[in-house]
């Protein structure tokens, strides 16, 4: 195991349960998010092998984004949550 890790454990095992439970938790669920990712992007890299990649028209990206970011900015302003638009 990786030294700074190796303190890092060290360090939680002296701290309540409860504490350890919920770092031991969020760290679960940080790994799986950087193994998804890291799926994600083996995936796109096939994809791009494969000849399946795209030209992408930055300009037309750009005003897209700013068209869905105006529309979650308006339905906050309302008091719609929109954290999963993006």
């Amino acid at each position: 195991m990786v030294k700074t890790l190796e303190q890092a454990l060290a360090q939680v095992a002296v701290l309540p349960e409860d504490d350890q439970e919920k770092i031991g938790r969020q760290l679960l669920s940080h790994i799986e998010k950087l193994r998804q990712l890291r799926e994600d992007i083996d995936k796109g890299i096939r994809s791009l092998d494969a000849g399946k990649g795209a030209v992408l028209d930055i300009e037309d990206f750009l005003e897209q984004l700013h068209a869905r970011l105006q529309h979650i900015v308006a339905a906050q302003s309302i008091g719609i949550t929109a954290s999963n638009w993006l």
